[in-house]
Formats: C-alpha cells, structure tokens, sequence
C-alpha cells in the first residue's frame, strides 16, 4: 500500500491545483436543454420542414397537407374511428410507419395511445390509402408523353411510352413453408416481394404491378398485368417500351404493334458493332430514369429494411402506396434531359 501511495504522488503534477468544489458547481450550472414535443402531432411539426420531411418524405407542411386533401373527406369517414386522433395525424402515424419503418410500440408511445390501436389505424389507412391512389389515371395518354418529353429524349427515343423495371422488396421469412418457397428469389438470395415498376420518360411513375413472391419470372408479372389487355387500351400502335435486357417479352406485345427497346445481345458475336455499342449506351443513359425512380422510392425504409410478418398480407398494397406517393413528390428529371 506505501508502494501504491507513492507512486500516485509522483504522478501528480505540482502545477495542477483542483478544485472540486468549483468543479461540482459548474457542473451544476450546466444545462442541456432538451425539446419535449410531447404527443405528436403533424401541427407541432409545421415549421420545421426537415422533420416533415425526414418522417414523411414531403417537402413541408403544406404539401403534406395538400396530399391530404387529395384523399378527398372520405378521411374523415373510415370504418374504423379514433377519437384521440383526428385523420391528418392517423395518416402522419402511417407515413411515419413506412417511411422509418417504426415498431408499432414506438409509435404508440410517440403518439400516446395504446399499441393495438396504432396497428388499427395503419391497417385501416393503408386499405384506405391502397383504394384512393388506385383511383388515380397516372397511365398518361400518347399526347402527354409527346408533351413533356425531355428535348434528349425526345430527338433519341421519340416513341418511347414507359421505361420499365422490375424491383424486389425484402421480407420476413414466412412461416409457411409454401410461402417461403414461393418468395424465396435466387437473385437476391432471400425472401422478397417482386413487383414490375415502369415510369415516363419525364419519371413520373404510370405503372405500378401487384406485387408476387420473389421467385416469379419479369414474364410471368408483365402476363398477369393490364398491360396486355387490348381492352385496357394501354399502348398505341407504334409506342415502344424501354427495359432491361433480363426482360424478354417483345413476342407478348407484337399484336399489339409494340416494340421493347432492351440492349443487344453478342448472340455469338465475340464483341457488339460500333452502332450497337452506341445505341446500348444511349438506352442505358435514359434508362437510368426507373433506376432512380426505385431508388428514390426506396428512401421508405419499409421497402429497403423490409416488410415484417405481420404487415405482410398488406405487402402489395404497402409496394403500391410507397411508388405511388412518389408521384406527389418534386421531379427529379430535368425538361432538357
């Protein structure tokens, strides 16, 4: 022990005094001023436009409430009614829930209600969100196509209606054997969802397929579409489809005079010609559009981290909600492109 005492007096430094006394007292005096929102709620958020847009994914208050008032005043009419939250937080709740991917006992505390109830009302607003954005016409006639065309495009790929890709959204293993084979996809080596998204050559989004299970063929998505339907009167006679070179279905629209523009194959050929090579490179500067049109949509975790067990049966709706909220966003493709 004398050895230890004096060691520790041959560390101490003669020009250092402390002063614990004064110490304690600043410590006292320093506060860290915390904000408390208490129950959230849309209106506490109002001026801030980057909290708005970190849960919801819109610009600021007023456009938020502007994707509100689209919804029409059916919102204040759903089958299932709670009394400790009007409907313009019910739907902030669920955006909240898709955008970061919230535990429903997070949202519960954030909101103060109980947890049964938050998995009520994003059960019932994502039914009800699913039902109105289907409503919407986003597949736009041959005239807007022509209208809003980035000049680029436009002197390229002047008959181009829809760029299309699949995408696939990660999921929880299913419990039924059935399923997890069904969702099991060899691409990404897990359970997915897989859903056909195609958008116009301007990226607004005009396509959005049901969602199947991971292991289903780009084919097998586009045959169970309206796409093919002549009653659907989808394309025109001479439109031409953009697509990755993995989505070979240029036989299923031939009736219907549509080409599918997709790169070359070498088809034996040791190395593509010169124009090949130039016209792949053209495809693919323009079809990055869907690309960033996924990736953008994918800011909602729900579709990036995945789409747990219990939310699964409301999966494809989940899929279709996420792209279709992106039309309300700001366009990412500027009109010279």
């Amino acid at each position: 022990m004398k050895l230890k005492l004096k060691q520790q007096k041959k560390l101490k430094s003669p020009g250092i005094i402390f002063n614990l006394n004064e110490s304690s007292q600043q410590s006292k005096n320093i506060q860290c001023d915390i904000p408390s929102f208490g129950k959230f709620s849309i209106e506490s958020f109002k001026e801030d436009n980057k909290i708005i847009n970190y849960y919801t994914g819109f610009q600021d208050f007023d456009h938020y409430m502007m994707f509100f008032h689209c919804l029409g005043p059916s919102a204040f009419d759903l089958e299932f009614k709670c009394t400790l939250l009007n409907p313009i937080d019910q739907l902030f709740m669920t955006l909240i829930k898709l955008r970061q991917n919230k535990e429903d006992i997070e949202l519960a505390m954030l909101f103060q209600v109980s947890q049964s109830t938050v998995s009520r009302i994003i059960i019932t607003w994502i039914n009800y969100l699913y039902f109105q954005l289907k409503e919407i016409n986003i597949w736009p006639s041959q005239e807007i196509i022509k209208e809003t065309m980035p000049s680029d495009f436009s002197k390229k790929f002047p008959k181009t209606r829809v760029i299309m890709d699949a995408t696939e959204i990660p999921i929880e293993r299913p419990s039924n054997v059935e399923s997890q084979s069904a969702t099991w996809s060899n691409y990404k080596h897990k359970n997915t969802l897989k859903a056909m998204i195609g958008c116009s050559p301007r990226r607004a989004l005009t396509f959005i397929s049901d969602s199947y299970g991971g292991s289903a063929s780009d084919r097998q998505i586009i045959e169970k579409s309206n796409l093919l339907d002549p009653a659907s009167q989808s394309f025109e006679k001479g439109d031409f489809i953009m697509a990755d070179r993995g989505i070979l279905v240029q036989d299923l629209f031939a009736n219907q005079g549509v080409q599918v523009n997709i790169p070359n194959f070498l088809k034996g050929k040791s190395q593509l010609d010169p124009a090949e090579v130039l016209h792949d490179r053209r495809v693919a500067s323009k079809r990055i559009h869907i690309e960033r049109v996924i990736g953008l949509t994918k800011s909602f975790k729900i579709l990036k981290h995945g789409i747990c067990k219990s939310k699964l049966q409301l999966g494809s709706r989940i899929v279709f909600i996420c792209f279709a909220i992106s039309n309300f966003r700001k366009n990412i493709v500027h009109r010279n492109a």
